[in-house]
């Protein structure tokens, strides 16, 4: 079984800092993409960072140049780093990751997500 679990979340003023971090556990061989999601209310799940095992990563307009995507892959960790935000930037911020529980099919990988962590940025 794995894990994803999300920590860091919170009450920020506008133009502030805020820096999440996601842990996956249980029993995992491998992880690929890891990246970060978001939700606000009313609206659709969208992609706010991700970042390939290699370290390539890629970024929604909306957030280039404030957050930065970031990950350990000896420790299984992916983290965002958030600056300059806005109130717009609020919402729920899921953690995502492919990973391959089976060596046997080394290959084969499943998404996983997160419970997701509140971001509240007030102006």
């Amino acid at each position: 079984q794995v894990q994803l679990v999300e920590s860091g979340g919170g009450l920020v003023q506008a133009g502030g800092s805020l820096r999440l971090s996601c842990a996956a556990s249980g029993s995992i061989f491998s992880i690929s993409r890891m990246g970060w999601y978001r939700q606000a209310p009313g609206e659709q799940r969208e992609l706010v960072a991700a970042i390939t095992r290699g370290g390539i990563t890629n970024y929604a307009d909306s957030v280039k140049g404030r957050f930065t995507i970031s990950r350990d892959n000896a420790k299984n960790t992916v983290s965002l780093q958030m600056n300059s935000l806005k109130p717009e930037d609020t919402a729920v911020y899921y953690c995502d990751a492919d990973i391959s529980t089976n060596p046997q099919s080394p290959g084969s990988y499943d998404a996983y997500w997160g419970q997701g962590t509140q971001v509240t940025v007030s102006s």
